[in-house]
């Protein structure tokens, strides 16, 4: 596994928070004590997630950035903005990381090593779908196929938020979607881009906090409406 320092001072962790205040502090410095860069981007949350972010940033201020939206825009929105943001900073490697604590810090690696290996342009950290909850599984089954059939790609977690860009590839990636429908959207970009993608397994960690989000049955209907919307564009 790639350990060099010098290596992650390319890497940067694009982090969208909305109202994380229980768990943004403890992610984005983990993170940034392992020696990656960290790229909050605060999507006009109403809590206290910002001022937190702000404050971890003073005890790592070399390595967490903060970039903010003054209203709400969404999940998507949020990692568009962050993934232009990272490239402006010169990144080399994007990684795009959930601020709810459902991704283990120690995966990082895991998604970054087969671009550092020069074997893929793009990675998604697949999350076995047996350890989820039953409705969280069924829901992720359907999205797959639904990914398949419209982006006639298959992909073992097409709604994983945890994955992994060159900077090349980040480059070529233009997601519009503004919510949960752009972990589809990244789909179609790395097949419409002729992309190489691997898959590599993760770890999940579910609380009460993570089971609330994602994709449920009214996210999947817009997600559907989303594709189908795509299949017929000029």
């Amino acid at each position: 596994m790639i350990i060099m320092s010098d290596f992650k001072d390319d890497v940067y962790l694009v982090v969208p928070a909305y109202n994380e205040e229980k768990t943004v502090s403890e992610i984005i410095e983990g993170i940034a004590k392992e020696g990656y860069n960290v790229l909050l981007v605060n999507d006009g949350s109403a809590d206290n997630t910002l001022e937190l972010a702000i404050e971890s940033k003073r005890k790592y201020p070399d390595k967490i950035f903060i970039v903010s939206h003054m209203i709400n825009r969404g999940l998507g929105a949020a990692l568009n903005t962050g993934m232009e943001a990272a490239i402006k900073k010169d990144a080399q490697y994007i990684i795009t990381f959930d601020a709810d604590g459902q991704h283990a810090i120690e995966d990082i690696s895991k998604v970054i090593q087969p671009l550092y290996d020069g074997e893929a342009d793009a990675v998604i950290g697949s999350r076995p779908f047996e350890d989820m909850p039953l409705s969280k599984s069924f829901a992720n089954i359907v999205m797959n196929f639904l990914t398949l059939i419209f982006y006639r790609r298959k992909v073992k977690d097409s709604q994983s938020g945890l994955r992994a860009f060159t900077r090349d590839a980040a480059s070529k990636i233009n997601v519009v979607s503004s919510g949960y429908g752009v972990s589809s959207e990244f789909i179609k970009e790395i097949t419409d881009n002729n992309l190489r993608l691997s898959e590599v397994t993760i770890t999940t960690i579910y609380t009460p906090e993570t089971q609330n989000k994602g994709t449920d049955a009214i996210v999947g209907l817009k997600i559907l409406f989303k594709m189908i919307i795509d299949l017929f564009r000029f």
